[in-house]
């Protein structure tokens, strides 16, 4: 029911922002439509992840393990940073690098295994984040086309080791891993900071 009403909340404040005419109106309905698309994204994400099979409808059982470690055997010590998710409902953080745990102020083992936008939301206090949202719908193309997507550069603030959101752009790149059969195991997703090149711009 709920993915019902911010479906139907979506078209209705895209519908009203077409005929808006009003900066104030406009404003308005545009917070109401940031945050309807990104609490939809938060459903879709909990419910069926990036639209891959469920695991009892693969064929045959995956060797999650053995697959990581020929596709990502320089994973652990890449220095860009990447996290790998499970494409299935939750998308639930299978791992992260050490770079990527710097980068966003997290440690492994209190990420593993959680769902991507619970350790990462937006920030409440940013009425027009949409990096939930943009984020979800790469993982959706990425999933569907199986083929990587590079994202525009997505400002995507993250909480710092005190809790609190810090403002953090991104050069994010979403890529599919698949098993030996084309089956979509993984997704990887590699992000560079580009904050300091982004702020020094404003």
């Amino acid at each position: 029911m709920k993915k019902f009403i911010c479906e139907q909340n979506i078209a209705h404040f895209r519908k009203l922002l077409e005929d808006a005419t009003d900066p104030i109106q406009r404003r308005t309905l545009e917070k109401l439509l940031a945050s309807q698309l990104r609490e939809l994204a938060v459903l879709d994400a909990e419910r069926v992840g990036a639209n891959a099979p469920a695991p009892h409808q693969r064929e045959q059982p995956v060797d999650t393990s053995r697959i990581r470690q020929e596709f990502l055997a320089d994973f652990d010590t890449s220095p860009p940073p990447y996290l790998l998710l499970d494409p299935g409902p939750g998308l639930q953080i299978v791992d992260v690098n050490a770079a990527y745990a710097a980068a966003t102020f997290t440690s492994r083992p209190d990420i593993l295994g959680r769902s991507l936008f619970q350790v990462f939301p937006d920030d409440p206090d940013q009425p027009f984040a949409d990096g939930v949202a943009n984020l979800y719908n790469s993982l959706k193309t990425v999933a569907k086309t199986g083929r990587p997507h590079a994202m525009a550069v997505q400002r995507y603030d993250i909480r710092d080791t005190a809790g609190i959101f810090v403002e953090r752009h991104w050069q994010p790149i979403n890529t599919p891993v698949h098993d030996e059969v084309g089956r979509l195991v993984f997704l990887l997703h590699h992000v560079e900071d580009v904050t300091g090149q982004i702020v020094g711009q404003q």
